[in-house]
């Protein structure tokens, strides 16, 4: 099935970013889908976009590792009107594109001061009456975050926004964690896709037995290209070296380079047949760009790296590190890059014995693909779902819900988070607490909370079955124990929290002995909640009140549960007359939870039919 894919990219220093995009939107072509290639960089003119239909945003660049100013095609820093014209031509692209996927290169991992422009694009995206699949993209590594809250904030916009993100490496060589914090919850929606490698065409190496020197497109190259001019002075072989200089370097400093250049040495301007050179060189000099990186992996030749490391920029440097422990590269540190330093590590590369190049994962492009494809089906599937929990509730004359959070004992942020969504949802809460373990701070943080209700989560929440059985707090021991201590349990939490407190049992993992419930009303329970169809509406004198929908993956180690999963639990729970509860652990969500909780929510307001009830209501 052909699909519409939208890719934005803005690359501010060399053409890296644009480059891999562009190769992806080749690929993608090539497919059979229709791509619309939206690039908010400097143009750039060796690019290949053919097939695709390509928007270009009014340009910005960055000068150095001067990151935080974006300067525009005169050269002075952008206002709010370059910003907006930028907003408005990413909004009419995809309102023309109509995409069933959104791809954003490097964004929310990076391009914090575009934020704006990719965060306006992915809200509209995912507001679009049709399912749109958001995907990111990113390189193998990537520079890895200045403060902690840098990974939170993009693991939050990625569980709001996006359905998964595009890793262009191969997880046995660099995996996302040996450059940015990766939590449970990210690792979950990864897919490494192997490099991105334009292999469709043969390279007929044009053998020149050369030096190639190259810098990718930015200035940032200029210290590399001086100390080339003076390592080819000082070879003791009368090897030629070719320094290709790329168009973001200024004329000024071009020109500078030639005049400095010996007889041995030829300087020119980056050639689009960079890799038919690569192919037949010597050795190659270069940085350690991603791209940069695959084009040396296929050349698989002698070659000597010097990574940018400017600005405290890391992920040239871990790159090549992993790439020089393959033995694909020899590698000269920024800090101690020189014409004697890198004359010498040329000379180590020329003499290195050529071995068994190592096996990469270079079919990126074809993974990513498959990946798109797969995504844009995903959504349509959820989007499914969604529609079919819309017409099942419809259907019923009136539904009855309620919300019960397990594990509470004090206040924290979580707990905090909690509320906040019930705030925003005006829904009434029930808040099963565990009565050895609750803290003063509990009582004080829901103390203003009127539609918070108090349940007795089992007495110390502690696991007394055997090695190789479910875990059961209530059971396993003798009747007389247990009861007694549910009873200081209710005793415990009616001092703390009064008549908020109800007296309903929740037992932990859901599980209690059934020999023990008949005991639970002389201790002044009036109410049971476990999990799934009650068997009956009262049990031993007790209200049996249950939950039956819970988007936790508990036997997967945690996180959300695919989310059609979940709306399915839903569909199927309504099948069962009577109240119907949605089950949430607050102190275990993850980003992805939160996110689905809340889109949860919100689809539930539609409904006239939906009564949220609160437990005393339930239970009176």
């Amino acid at each position: 099935m052909s699909r519409s894919v939208l890719i934005l990219v803005t690359h501010l220093l060399g053409v890296g970013h644009l480059a891999r995009a562009a190769a992806l939107a080749r690929g993608l072509v090539a497919a059979g889908h229709r791509v619309t290639l939206v690039s908010g960089g400097r143009p750039a003119p060796l690019i290949r976009v053919e097939g695709a239909s390509f928007v270009q945003l009014p340009p910005v660049h960055c000068v150095g590792v001067d990151f935080r100013t974006l300067l525009g095609s005169d050269g002075r820093e952008i206002g709010e009107d370059v910003r907006q014209a930028r907003i408005d031509a990413i909004l009419a692209a995809l309102a023309s594109a109509d995409p069933d996927v959104v791809v954003t290169e490097t964004y929310p991992f990076g391009r914090r001061q575009l934020a704006t422009e990719f965060r306006t694009l992915v809200e509209a995206a995912r507001n679009r009456a049709r399912s749109v699949a958001i995907l990111a993209s990113i390189r193998d590594i990537l520079n890895p975050p200045a403060k902690p809250s840098r990974a939170e904030e993009a693991e939050a916009v990625l569980a709001r926004f996006y359905d998964g993100v595009l890793v262009h490496g191969d997880a046995v060589v660099t995996p996302l964690s040996a450059s940015w914090p990766t939590s449970p919850g990210l690792e979950r929606i990864l897919t490494y896709t192997g490099y991105i490698a334009d292999t469709a065409t043969p390279v007929e190496a044009a053998s020149s037995g050369e030096i190639l020197v190259s810098g990718g497109g930015s200035a940032a190259s200029l210290p590399l290209y001086r100390a080339a001019i003076q390592a080819a002075a000082l070879a003791d072989t009368p090897t030629h070296w070719r320094l290709l200089v790329g168009h973001g370097v200024a004329a000024a400093d071009f020109e500078a380079l030639m005049a400095s250049a010996g007889p041995q040495v030829t300087v020119e301007r980056a050639r689009p047949d960079f890799p038919a050179l690569l192919a037949g060189a010597a050795a190659s000099v270069s940085q350690a760009g991603y791209n940069t990186m695959i084009d040396l992996a296929l050349a698989g030749m002698p070659a000597v790296v010097v990574p940018f490391e400017q600005g405290k920029e890391a992920e040239q440097r871990l790159r090549a590190e992993c790439f020089h422990a393959l033995g694909l590269a020899g590698i000269v540190r920024e800090a101690d890059l020189s014409g004697p330093t890198l004359a010498a590590a040329v000379e180590t590369a020329l003499a290195r014995p050529p071995g068994e190049a190592p096996v990469l994962a270079l079919d990126g492009i074809a993974g990513s693909v498959r990946a798109v494809e797969a995504a844009a089906q995903r959504a349509e599937d959820l989007a499914g779902a969604w529609t079919r929990l819309d017409e099942a509730l419809a259907a019923r004359r009136e539904v009855r819900l309620w919300w019960r959070d397990d594990d509470a004992v004090a206040a924290t942020p979580a707990l905090d988070r909690l509320l906040a969504l019930a705030h925003r949802h005006d829904l009434p809460l029930s808040l099963a607490v565990i009565p050895a373990a609750v803290l003063p701070s509990l009582a004080e943080a829901i103390a203003e909370e009127w539609q918070v209700d108090i349940l007795v989560h089992g007495y110390a929440h502690a696991n007394h079955a055997p090695p190789g059985a479910k875990k059961q707090e209530l059971g396993h021991r003798p009747a007389a124990e247990i009861l007694a201590e549910l009873g200081q349990g209710l005793s415990t939490l009616r001092s703390r929290f009064g008549a908020r407190c109800l007296p309903v049992l929740v037992p932990p993992w859901n599980r209690i002995d059934p020999t023990l419930i008949g005991g639970l009303a002389a201790l002044g329970f009036r109410g049971l909640s476990v999990a799934g169809p009650r068997p009956a509406a009262r049990l031993h004198d007790l209200t049996a009140i249950n939950i039956h929908i819970d988007p936790i993956a508990w036997k997967q180690g945690g996180g959300l549960v695919e989310p059609i999963q979940v709306l399915s639990q839903f569909i199927n729970a309504l099948e069962h007359d009577e109240p119907l509860g949605i089950l949430t652990h607050h102190l275990v969500h993850d980003a992805w939870i939160w996110s689905f909780l809340e889109r949860l929510f919100e689809r539930l307001k539609n409904h006239a039919n939906i009564r949220f009830l609160p437990a005393h209501a339930l239970f009176a």
